[in-house]
This record gives structure tokens, C-alpha cells and sequence, in this order.
């Protein structure tokens, strides 16, 4: 009976081993897709500061170079920006919850997805007219919030409509955020299905890549991990949203929320 326990137990510590390993996997995938157009604004931004670097040194006079530190470090300050939030975000593994502003997670994704989505033609509508406190793994969430926006991206032809709003629901208790796209749809008899692991309705690229079937799988995951809700709705032709209502808290102590002023 012993060994059995002993065995039960191992089995359990090698698939949590495996479930944060498919999670770290899951993390670099979505920095992977990203990778192209990062590389692409990192070269707008060098660009930027070779110039500028230029024209300060062939005029002398003070209001043009006084620009032109200032256009270089604009360009260093987002540079920083960029790389400070790719590496927080596949580096950070920690399973701590603790109250966070899903405003401000969703900006700090942003950041990442920003080149991508101008690259595509992508508008972005964004609907956040307040601070919104949850009890979360920042980490996990910003997870979620990458995987279902290039989805969402990668489900619209040039010229789409990437939707993001963010909803406080002290009634119920939840703080909401939801990520819709104006695309393709998902075809009603495949809905039950999305969130069930290896399941993919991306059809295979040029280049024979497709879904692994593990990012919705994970998101709700998460989610319950966190005692929260995912939701979609969908249509096809018309586009999909998917909704996440999350555990609700009061903002912390000492914290003051300047936004409304």
C-alpha cells in the first residue's frame, strides 16, 4: 500500500512537472509569432536613432540637436519598453495571485502585439474607461490575453477589427475583459469542442504550420485555476469574442487611481 501512495504521489509530481512545462511552451509560442514583427519595429526604431544621430551632428545649433536627443531617447525609451515586457513575460513562472489592474495588464500585452497587429492592418477598438481589480497571476492572465488576441488576428483578413473592453461587476464579483475580432467565426457544431486539448480549427499555412489545439485548452485552464469564467460567442462571418470574468477586488491599500481625474 505504501509503495502505491509513493507511486500515485511521484505520478502527480511529474505531471504537474509536465503541466508548467506545456505552459512555459505555450509562453514562448506566442513570443515566436510575435517574433517577425518585433524584429520589424526594431528596426523602425534603430532607424529612428541613426538619423536623428545624423542630423544632430550635422547642425549645430541647439534647437535641433535638443530634437533630436529627444527623438533618440523616445526611440530608446520604447525599445526598453518592449524588451522589458518580452522578457517579464517568458521568463515570469511564479503561481502567486495577488490583486492586479486589468487595464494595465492589457496595456503591457499591448505593447508586444502593437507592431504586429499595424503590420496586418489590424484597428484596434478599445473600450477601458476605468481601472478594473481582480485577484490574479499577472503572468497568466497577460498568457491568456496574447494567445486570444493573435487568434483573433490570425482570424481577420487586413482591415479587420481587433475589440477590447474591460468591465467592472462589483454586483456579481467579477472584473471582466473581452477580446473580439471582426473574422472568419467559428462554425456552431465546433463551439463545444475549442476548449478540449489538441483540438485546433486553424486550417494548415503555406508553410504546414497550424494550431497545436493547446492555447484555449490552456486559457481555460487558467482560468478555472483562478475560480474565474471563460465564455465565447461566435458567428460565422461575423466574428468571435471571448469574455473572462475573474475573481473582483478592491483596489490595495495605498494605492491611488489618478485615471478618473
Amino acid at each position: 500500500m505504501s509503495n502505491h501512495s509513493e507511486q500515485t504521489e511521484e505520478l502527480e509530481r511529474r505531471l504537474q512537472q509536465l503541466e508548467e512545462q506545456l505552459f512555459q511552451a505555450q509562453r514562448l509560442s506566442s513570443v515566436g509569432a510575435l517574433a517577425s514583427s518585433i524584429t520589424h519595429e526594431f528596426n523602425n526604431i534603430l532607424t529612428t536613432v541613426i538619423n536623428y544621430a545624423k542630423m544632430g551632428l550635422r547642425h549645430t545649433d541647439e534647437p535641433t540637436r535638443t530634437k533630436s536627443f529627444d527623438r533618440i531617447l523616445a526611440a530608446g525609451q520604447r525599445a526598453s519598453k518592449i524588451t522589458t515586457g518580452m522578457l517579464a513575460y517568458a521568463r515570469n513562472t511564479s503561481d502567486r495571485q495577488e490583486p492586479a489592474d486589468l487595464k494595465r495588464l492589457l496595456e503591457d500585452v499591448l505593447v508586444l502585439v502593437q507592431k504586429d497587429l499595424q503590420i496586418h492592418r489590424i484597428a484596434v477598438d478599445l473600450d477601458a474607461p476605468q481601472s478594473v481589480w481582480v485577484i490574479v497571476n499577472s503572468s497568466q492572465i497577460q498568457q491568456i490575453l496574447m494567445n486570444l488576441i493573435i487568434n483573433a488576428r490570425q482570424a481577420m483578413p487586413e482591415n479587420g477589427r481587433l475589440k477590447l473592453s474591460i468591465r467592472d461587476n462589483p454586483a456579481d464579483g467579477w472584473g471582466e475583459i473581452s477580446v473580439g475580432d471582426t473574422g472568419c467565426g467559428i462554425p456552431h457544431d465546433q463551439l463545444p469542442h475549442i476548449f478540449d486539448a489538441f483540438y485546433t480549427t486553424k486550417k494548415t499555412d503555406a508553410r504546414g504550420q497550424g494550431g497545436t489545439g493547446l492555447g484555449l485548452s490552456l486559457c481555460r485552464r487558467i482560468v478555472e485555476a483562478h475560480k474565474g469564467r471563460i465564455r465565447v460567442e461566435s458567428e460565422v462571418g461575423r466574428g468571435t469574442t471571448f469574455t473572462l470574468k475573474l475573481p473582483r477586488s478592491d483596489s490595495p491599500a495605498g494605492f491611488i487611481d489618478t485615471s478618473a481625474a
